[in-house]
């Protein structure tokens, strides 16, 4: 069973915590990061998801997910990287490039409170699936904006994405 810890409007801890799968109720959020890995030559690593993901299967999205109880969000972003592709980040200095609450998206209820970051990665660092934890992740692939607007645009990048092309 997988636990978050539930924040109000504010972002301050309400000393709940709510279980994965189960409905937020109105007034909460839980925490969640969204990680662009970039390289030095300005690519992203982007991976796929896995088919047997209950959302968006086989599209293309930048590591994330939620925030577990008794986690920060740069430790929550840490650790999805590392599950989901496999790279240490423990220590590196990442940059939260927005933060924005979200009650509904397309219609849907998330209420959850979005951490966007960027980390750098070092020169010749490869992702290595192998050692990733989870199999959320099909393939990954480093891509140019320019690579990744063509996903958005053919319906291949999952679409509560979209808001990076102002970052990249």
């Amino acid at each position: 069973m997988e636990l978050f810890d539930l924040y109000n409007e504010k972002r301050e801890p309400t000393g709940k915590t709510h279980v994965r799968g189960e409905v937020i109720p109105e007034g909460y959020y839980h925490l969640v990061v969204h990680v662009w890995l970039r390289c030095s030559d300005g690519r992203y690593l982007m991976s796929k998801r896995a088919a047997t993901r209950p959302t968006y299967p086989l599209m293309w999205e930048c590591v994330g997910g939620s925030v577990v109880a008794g986690e920060d969000s740069y430790e929550g972003a840490v650790r999805e990287v590392f599950e989901e592709v496999g790279i240490d980040l423990s220590g590196r200095k990442g940059e939260v490039l927005f933060t924005k609450t979200r009650d509904l998206v397309n219609g849907v209820p998330f209420r959850d409170i979005m951490d966007v970051w960027r980390f750098d990665l070092q020169e010749g660092e490869e992702y290595d699936l192998l050692r990733a934890s989870t199999d959320e992740v099909a393939e990954c692939r480093y891509m140019t904006r320019d690579e990744i607007f063509a996903l958005y645009q053919n319906a291949s990048l999952v679409p509560t994405l979209a808001y990076i092309f102002k970052y990249i």
